[in-house]
């Protein structure tokens, strides 16, 4: 059977260096392939290519007939007027969905992706969940080839393995580009990696990361025998050329041009296994100091909730009664799901806010270091600028280095020094930032999501550097391969207010099931005498709950257009020109609101207990 998706000879350039040249890559039925690469090979842009969203300057792709593919790129935005349901609506009715199975699969879709209240504004979404909408509203569209472009950026963990168990599961096709070496591992049957080091521009090998790692290596290793049998053969023939006209006077002219060609060979060949890597190092104080930060009985709820420091503050807490020292040299690792309070905590740590409840007490003059999430760059500076705003050179460890050298060593070339920081990738971003954290010598590191975007050479040179740094390191990560790797302790938020520290991930997983399986048994009722007697204890719709479950359906129309009707009042030039008659329509998308959340909410419980 022919190929779902082919690439044939693409080449792509911006600028004056090309990204690559005639590569190609063909995708079969039901193949998940994981595409890695270095920063700046070009993967995100061979994606959109293969989407059909970028048009190579060379080379062609073709899609076999009648086949659809979906396309979720590394950033997922949605307007700000779409809410959750519009938003997969939209996907539904662009395939044509029929009237009569569009609210049972958007029903499927949302339930399948974790969205109960599908009124809910999109663009208000976290990232992670943000991340979601857009792998469901591209399952909507029933592809037969899925393309994510970095999809576990911003997810977390629990983010993570739900799409882990999706794609297991998938019968579609499905090209990710990603960094996590976790996640290629369980959901790949093939590691692609672009890399201008190979002859063909990739190298593809059936079977997990780890088998891909294994056949990289053999590769290498043959390519550099190779490489050093056509260098002894151009020595030889070099050793010949410089003899004089007088020693080649018998020679043939063909020799002569096989000799230039070999040097030739061997120059392309130089040029193309020339490997740079990431120089980072980060640069700890000599502060002696054994405790930097402690946690006294610290209580935090969520942001905004907590203003005022009162004890009393209402809104969820994130966590109470927490206790941990930081001291010189812990590795510690910062875990939860999204909204469990992560950056909150590390906020804490840096002072920013002040806990309901208890005492973070911190080492005089204690030097934090903090690397955000939020990546804020300005983007009107060139990168010459970003990585030294004084001058011509930065210092890092005493000494003075040129801005060139410091940018060769993050793996930027000299043409790149006066373009702008709005044209960089964003792995490219990712090591601006590292090169200023570099600058900083620090007690304690506060890594908050550095992995995202970095491709795997960059985060195995991060990794040692993490090893090797002297002072305390916060991580707060999804790549459970870095934590596993660099973290000595974790320290685990639940999300509904419970805290734990633990030795490592795989213990922490231990406690966050065992306190998910105690939620679930205090939710259900206990069976009776009698109906353990008979084998019952099965959840099981009352005759009032059967009949409330047969009219939810409709309920829940009735109420969705209800809020449809509030929110188009609210829209109305007459009435947001009335301040009287505005402030009634926001009030009754208020109570439209909560009640259609009630409603679904309702509507899952009875769906789960009725099974």
């Amino acid at each position: 059977m022919p190929p779902i998706l082919s690439a044939q000879s693409v080449s792509k350039q911006f600028g004056a260096v090309p990204l690559f040249r005639g590569v190609s890559l063909m995708v079969e039925e039901g193949v998940r392939i994981g595409l890695i690469g270095p920063n700046g090979a070009g993967k995100s842009t061979l994606l959109a290519i293969l989407a059909g969203q970028v048009e190579p300057d060379a080379g062609e792709v073709t899609l076999r007939k009648l086949a659809r593919v979906a396309y979720v790129p590394q950033d997922s935005r949605f307007d700000s007027g779409l809410s959750i349901r519009q938003v997969l609506l939209r996907s539904l009715d662009a395939v044509h969905t029929a009237e009569a199975e569009r609210e049972g699969r958007l029903r499927e879709l949302a339930g399948r992706s974790g969205f109960f209240a599908l009124e809910t504004g999109a663009a208000a979404l976290s990232g992670g969940w943000r991340k979601r909408l857009a792998i469901a509203e591209a399952l909507a569209s029933l592809p037969d080839v899925l393309l994510l472009d970095e999809p576990t950026n911003h997810l977390d963990v629990a983010g993570i393995e739900w799409l882990e168990d999706l794609l297991a599961q998938a019968r579609f096709a499905c090209v990710t580009v990603s960094h996590d070496r976790y996640f290629l591992e369980s959901t790949s049957s093939e590691i692609v990696e672009l890399n201008r080091v190979y002859a063909e521009g990739l190298l593809r090998v059936k079977g997990n990361f780890s088998r891909f790692l294994e056949e990289r290596q053999a590769y290498l290793e043959a390519q550099s025998r190779m490489q050093e049998s056509l260098r002894n053969r151009v020595r030889t023939e070099i050793e010949w050329l410089r003899r004089g006209p007088k020693a080649r006077t018998t020679k043939s002219k063909a020799r002569i041009g096989a000799a230039h060609a070999l040097i030739g060979q061997l120059a392309d060949v130089d040029a193309r296994t020339a490997v740079s890597s990431a120089g980072i190092d980060f640069e700890a104080s000599q502060r002696k100091t054994r405790r930097l930060v402690e946690f006294e009985n610290v209580t935090c709820a969520a942001p905004g909730a907590a203003e005022s420091g009162a004890e009393n503050a209402k809104g969820p807490l994130l966590f109470e009664h927490l206790n941990f020292v930081l001291t010189a040299g812990m590795k510690l690792g910062l875990v939860g799901s999204n909204g469990s309070g992560k950056t909150t905590l590390l906020r804490l740590l840096r002072g920013e806010i002040a806990p309901a409840a208890g005492a973070v007490r911190r080492a005089e003059g204690l030097r934090m270091v903090y690397f955000s999430q939020a990546r804020e760059l300005d983007e009107s500076l060139t990168l010459r600028r970003a990585l030294a705003p004084e001058g011509d050179s930065v210092m890092h460890q005493g000494r003075p280095v040129h801005v060139a050298s410091w940018a060769a060593r993050f793996l930027f070339r000299s043409e790149q020094l006066n373009q702008p920081v709005s044209n960089l990738s964003g792995g490219e971003r990712a090591r601006v930032l590292i090169a200023r954290l570099m600058r900083e010598p620090a007690d304690v590191l506060l890594l908050d999501e550095p992995t995202n975007d970095l491709d795997i050479p960059t985060l195995e040179i991060l990794e040692e550097n993490l090893l090797e740094f002297p002072g305390a390191l916060v991580l707060v990560t999804h790549d459970r391969y870095l934590l596993n790797r660099v973290s000595t302790a974790v320290l685990g938020l639940d999300g509904r207010g419970r805290a734990g520290c633990f030795a490592d991930y795989a213990q922490w997983e231990e406690w966050i099931t065992a306190q998910e399986q105690t939620a679930t048994a205090q939710l259900e009722p206990r069976p009776t005498t009698a109906s353990r007697a008979n084998g019952a204890g099965r959840k099981k719709l009352s005759y009032l709950e059967a009949r409330e479950f047969a009219a939810m359906e409709e309920r829940i129309e009735q109420s969705d257009l209800r809020l449809a009707q509030a929110r188009a009042r609210v829209n109305d030039p007459e009435i947001a020109s009335d301040a009287e008659a505005l402030q009634a329509a926001l009030a009754e998308i208020e109570t439209a609101t909560a009640e259609n959340d009630a409603l679904y909410a309702r509507w899952a419980e009875l769906t789960e207990k009725a099974g």
